[in-house]
This record gives structure tokens, sequence and C-alpha cells, in this order.
């Protein structure tokens, strides 16, 4: 037990942003800083072993597991909403590929109304965070930062062949994602060191986790924030089958998620009054965005069974490679024990594109279950597809006077979404149609040879589409009146010593995965209260 229960800064969630935040707050210290993590630590060989993430998902221990409500444009499906639980927070559970998004979607930020949060101004944030090991232009990339970023150590020869198939349909081959232009396909660079997984909690909070004013409490779920007012001046938290306060004399920072962060909000009193009162719940402050302008990442999927012993898969032939995998992972750091899955991929353009690639493709170089099934025996391989910039905007809600909530992503109800998908999925299909994947071709199980009109394509996205885990949004910067933090300084508008730094911010999506963008957003927020504490010292 902790004797002391008061802090200087408390941050909820120890993911991407929250470790970040950790760090530098706790860089001075006469700061007490308190990490707060409902999940344990990640020191386990399915977390730390690249190809573990298929036992991750669904995991209880590691995975929220959140479940969407019914969507009435995916025929009434729930969509799983997977989210990192532990030490490391998503970034425990996610592929390890490291994109920033295109420069575009941060100058979009900047004319929403976001002054400071251009692509120019993000950039140098970026290259601070970075430890870039591969040589790649200093223009784009740090070399100095924290989070180490590598090149998959061993993956599969198909991947490679993806590469060059999608060359012959114009999609050039591009091995920096993060530089200069995203178009184009290539292997993932990932947040790896030495063949494992480097997430946020090994970059930012390991290497100085016995500073001795940093207390990081796991297993402890927050429940609700302490007012006084308009003034947040603690937290409440479950652990060991108990509730305790912790008191914070400065600031409290949530960095819990585009699910979590809301969601603690909401349980909170602060949100949307209408609806806190319809659920049952103590308005505390009105403010209508809470919970609101959700989006992610809608993916379609083709998946092929192949006879070829080149991809990844469960067979009796392969077992011989299988049970020798384990010594040459622990010994080389190679083989299959290397992969992320999601191996190689890029981004395209659709024809509704503007200016920049409107889909990305995660392409699996090996089968991936028609059924939905976790593990399938046999082999293939797999791509998922995904539109960058979805115009679908959902919500998070509360539901019942506790603290449960209700996700809503309202996928598809703009039909803008929908053409972009079935666009993207022809053009995976004319990829997979190339000769350089002759030598392993095989049976298209999803969606299959029969699926070859417009309709027909839609009409199987309506039937299978997921996501590919990217939320954000729900407690949006910006200046209009849906926005929930203030862009200068991430300060949640209305209420004092409180702030939001995490994806949930993001007033749009970007076209890219979403690990490495709250990591800056961590660091943003970082600088903010940093800045402001040396400006109330210096006034005292």
């Amino acid at each position: 037990m902790t004797a002391d229960l008061s802090f200087d800064y408390i941050i909820v969630g120890a993911g991407s942003a929250g470790c970040v935040l950790a760090n530098r707050l706790s860089a001075d210290p006469k700061m007490r800083v308190c990490l707060v993590e409902a999940g344990g630590s990640d020191k386990n060989l399915r977390v730390r072993v690249p190809a573990g993430i298929l036992s991750l998902y669904g995991d209880k221990t590691y995975d929220y597991g959140y479940m969407g409500v019914p969507q009435p444009e995916l025929n009434n499906r729930a969509i799983p909403v997977n989210r990192g639980k532990g030490l490391g927070g998503s970034s425990t559970i996610n592929s390890m590929i490291y994109i920033r998004g295109h420069a575009g979607d941060y100058d979009d930020w900047a004319a929403l109304g976001c002054a400071g949060w251009g692509y120019d101004d993000v950039l140098p944030v970026f290259k601070d965070l970075e430890r870039n090991v591969l040589g790649q232009d200093p223009a784009y990339h740090g070399t100095e930062g924290e989070l180490l970023v590598d090149n998959q150590r061993d993956p599969n020869p198909v991947s490679r062949l993806f590469v060059e198939a999608a060359a012959t349909q114009g999609i050039t081959p591009n091995d920096d994602f993060n530089g200069a232009e995203q178009f184009g396909a290539g292997i993932y660079n990932v947040t790896q060191k030495k063949g494992s997984r480097y997430n946020s909690f090994r970059a930012f909070v390991e290497p100085i986790r016995s500073r001795p004013n940093l207390t990081i409490l796991t297993k402890a779920e927050s429940r609700r924030l302490v007012l006084d007012g308009n003034r947040v001046s603690g937290l409440v938290i479950a652990r060991e089958g108990r509730e305790e306060t912790l008191t914070c004399r400065g600031e409290v920072v949530l960095s819990a998620g585009a699910i979590g962060s809301p969601a603690l909000m909401l349980a909170s009193g602060i949100g949307p009054g209408a609806a806190l009162k319809a659920a049952g719940r103590t308005v505390h402050h009105d403010l209508p965005g809470v919970g609101q302008n959700l989006r992610d990442h809608i993916d379609g999927m083709i998946t092929t069974r192949s006879g070829s012993r080149m991809t990844l898969g469960l067979s009796v032939p392969n077992l011989p490679a299988i049970l020798a995998s384990p010594l040459r992972y622990f010994g080389m750091r190679r083989g299959m024990l290397t992969t992320n899955y999601v191996e190689a991929g890029g981004f395209a353009r659709t024809r509704y594109a503007d200016d920049r690639p409107d889909i990305q493709f995660h392409f699996v170089p090996g089968y991936r279950s028609h059924r939905g099934r976790v593990v399938e025996y046999g082999h293939g391989y797999a791509i998922h597809t995904c539109v960058l910039r979805p115009r679908s905007v959902g919500e998070l809600r509360p539901q019942g006077n506790g603290t449960g909530f209700e996700i809503d992503h309202r996928f598809f109800t703009d039909e803008a979404d929908a053409r972009v998908l079935v666009e993207g999925i022809r053009i995976a299909r004319s990829i997979f149609a190339a000769p350089q994947l002759d030598a392993i071709r095989g049976k298209e199980m999803l969606p299959g040879d029969k699926v070859q009109s417009d309709d027909e394509i839609l009409a199987y996205l309506r039937a299978e589409a997921l996501t590919v885990f990217h939320p954000v949004g729900t407690c949006k910067m910006g200046t209009d009146p849906m926005a929930v933090v203030d862009p200068r300084d991430l300060k949640v508008q209305g209420i004092a010593n409180l702030r939001v730094a995490d994806a949930s911010i993001m007033p749009t999506l970007i076209g890219g995965n979403t690990n490495a963008p709250s990591m800056m957003i961590g660091e943003r927020a970082a600088r903010a209260m940093r800045a402001a504490g040396k400006d109330t010292r210096n006034a005292a």
C-alpha cells in the first residue's frame, strides 16, 4: 500500500501517451507523479515476442475487449473494440507499426482551429521522441529519442512479393512511409528492439521507474474524478477490493484513450447534460462534446488459401519449422516468431481521393481464417484494406446511473465510406492478381469468386467488415461548441486542473496507425504542463 496518496500530477492510463507524460513530468524531482493503470505488468513472453500478438486479443488480462452496439448498416452486427490493458496500454497489444499519418492530416487540424498543430509544428516533436536506427532521412527522423524504430528482423518472403505485386498496379515501393511521401507499398518499420516489442512503457517508463518521485499503481481501476465545484482535486480508484482517493495538488491528466478518457468524464458527471440526465446521473458540468466525434478505420479483408509453405501457417508439413521457431527466435531473433503478422502494406488512392492516399493496406503472409478463428489450419495470405478518413461519426454515451457506456461507431452512415472501401477491395484484388503471386496462388475464401459487382462487395462488407482498432476523437480539441479541450494546452473546457492527452483529442482521424501520434500528443501535453509549472514558480 502507498502511505502518501497525495500527488502533484496524476496520470490516468499507462498507455502510449501516459507513459510519455510520466517520463517528462517526473523529470522534475520536486513533483510527485502518480501513473495509474487498471491493468498489470507487460512482462510476459506473449507480449514481448511479436508473434504472441494473436494470443493477446480477447485475453481479459491484456485487452478490455469492449463490444460496440449493433450497427444497422453492418447487418446489425456488434463490432469488437480491442483496447490494451496493462503497462503500455494499446502499445502492448498492437502490431508495432510505426506510422505518423499524412502531413496534410495535421494541417487539417490547424485549419479546424487547432493552431500550433500543423505538420511543421508536430514534426519536430515526432523527431524528438524517435530513436531511428535505420539511417532514414534526418529531415524527417530523429535518433536521440526513447522510442526505438527499426526494421522487422525476418519478414516472410511473401511480404516482399506483395510489395512487388503492388508495383504492377502503380503503387510504387516505399521504404519510409513517414518521410517525404506516404503513397506506396513496403515492409512496415516497427517499434521493436532486437526483434522484441518495444512498447511505450519499455521506451519511456521502464528506464526511469526507480525515480523516487514516481509512483506506479497497477491493477487500479479509475472510478471517478473528485470535483470541488468545477475544480478537480483528486481521483477515486478501486484496487485490492476497495476504493481509495488519490489527492491531487496540481493536475489530473486523462490518458486512458478514446474509450477510457470520455468514459471517466461521463462517470464523473462531465459531459452532455441531457444524456447524463437520461442515464440517471448527476450533471456536474454540461460539456456536450464528451464522447462525441468517435471515428475509427473501418476495414475489409480478402483472405486466400494457398498450398505454398512459403506462407505462415499451421500444417503437418510445417511442423518441423514450428517446433524449431523458439530456438531460432531466442537464439538469433529470427524466424516466424518475429512476425507481427501485418508485415507489409502501404497507402493508395481510390478514385475518390484528393491529394493524399485514402486507403491503407495491412498484408498478412499467412492464412487469415474465413470463419473468424484466431488460428486456422493451413496456409495462405490475406490483406486488410481500411478507409483512412471516414466521414461516418459515432459516439460513446453513458448507460445507466453507474459507470457504464455504449460505443456506437455508426459505420457506413455516410455512404462515401462504403464507396471508398468497395473500391479499396477492388484495388487489393488487383494486387493479388499480379503475376508476382502466381507461385503461391490459391483460392480466395473471402469475399470469394462469386462476389464481383459493387453491390456484392458492399453486401460482403456489411456482413464481415471490422476495424483496425484506431478509435479517436471523443474528447476533441478545437474552438467550436463541441470541443472538449483547448488546443493550446489540452485543458478541459470549464474544468480546472484537468487535461486530456491521448488519441481522444484528435479532431479528425489521421491517415495511418495511431500509436506514434498518441505519443506525440503526450509529449505536447507534458511540455505545456512543465511550461505552466515553470511560469507559476517564477511568478511566486
